[in-house]
């Protein structure tokens, strides 16, 4: 903005004075011709309104893009009216926050700036402890027939809580327990391709294809009821979660099911919104599993499970693939 110009007074009128009286007809004065600057003006003028962010999205791309970090999920925002991916990206968070515009670009922010912080990409390649997180998470893949689209194609990550050989070793460093727990998150996501994406989604939630299950199995683990090192990593773990990976869940199913679970649903309440609560089902028999709907998944699920989650296929360690360990 250019600086004001000083105020001048006008000077004062100076005193009448006699003129001599003419026949002559006073010359007229030329009609004054439009500025031939207003056209550019109102030009300049309308480009600059329609830079202003229009819509909800656009709204959240403003915001991403002044951001010092560019990437969600392995996705560089970007515009997202040509962009499908950052489309796909910025509707979740609309989603995830019932279209409130407001909470969902201060849900953007937190996320941006805890990637920036935390960097999660990086984590894929690291190396955990195999004594600390050895047999703990696992993704796998499965596919309909002849159909690698994401409407016949589930992935699932595997919480296997029940392999946990030493509370004080898994759970001791609360730092090294979520990077390793960010490490598998980020290993799925990758699976959702949603760099390549070509499809967007639409503000019902239910309709979006870019999701996964969750499977968190407790078997053997009563004894972690009381373990303030397993509070504290289920307490961060969640909040981290809520905040930073919205709308990338179908369902999550806790299987093998002991008394511990009646904290850990106290700390899911008050970090995960009450739709999401609805996706949670609690199973005290894990062989259960192969029998439940899946959302109505087009995948034959029942056969391709693990044998010990009631399905015909191999076990996780056959099957899945885990964050690096050694």
């Amino acid at each position: 903005m250019s600086e004001e110009q000083p105020t001048t007074t006008a000077p004062p009128a100076p005193e009448a004075v006699a003129v001599p009286t003419s026949t002559t007809p006073a010359p007229q004065a030329e009609p004054e011709k439009p500025a031939a600057q207003a056209p550019a003006q109102a030009q300049e003028t309308s480009e600059f309104l329609s830079d202003e962010p229009t819509t909800p999205l656009q709204e959240l791309w403003a915001t991403a893009k002044a951001h010092e970090h560019p990437e969600i999920w392995g996705v560089t925002l970007a515009d997202p009216a040509t962009h499908i991916p950052s489309q796909i990206v910025l509707q979740k968070y609309l989603n995830a926050n019932d279209g409130d515009v407001v909470k969902a670009k201060d849900q953007l922010t937190k996320t941006l700036d805890w990637r920036k912080k935390t960097q999660p990409l990086d984590l894929i390649k690291q190396t955990f402890s195999k004594e600390k997180f050895g047999g703990l998470g696992y993704v796998t893949i499965h596919s309909a027939e002849g159909d690698e689209t994401n409407n016949a194609r589930e992935i699932f990550t595997w919480n296997v809580y029940g392999n946990v050989k030493s509370i004080d070793v898994t759970f001791g460093d609360l730092d090294e327990f979520i990077n390793w727990r960010v490490a598998l998150m980020e290993q799925a996501v990758q699976e959702l391709s949603l760099p390549t994406a070509t499809t967007p989604i639409t503000s019902d939630p239910d309709a979006d294809p870019y999701k996964m299950f969750q499977v968190h199995d407790y078997k053997g683990v009563s004894f972690l009821r009381q373990a303030p090192q397993v509070k504290a990593a289920s307490t961060e773990t969640i909040r981290v979660f809520a905040t930073a990976y919205p709308e990338l869940l179908k369902e999550k199913f806790f299987v093998n099911v002991p008394s511990l679970m009646g904290f850990m649903y106290g700390f899911i309440k008050l970090f995960v919104a009450a739709r999401t609560i609805k996706k949670f089902h609690p199973m005290s028999n894990g062989a259960n599993l192969a029998k439940e709907d899946f959302g109505g998944s087009k995948v034959p699920l029942g056969q391709m499970l693990p044998a010990e989650y009631g399905g015909k296929g191999a076990d996780l360690k056959a099957q899945g693939t885990e964050p690096l360990v050694e």
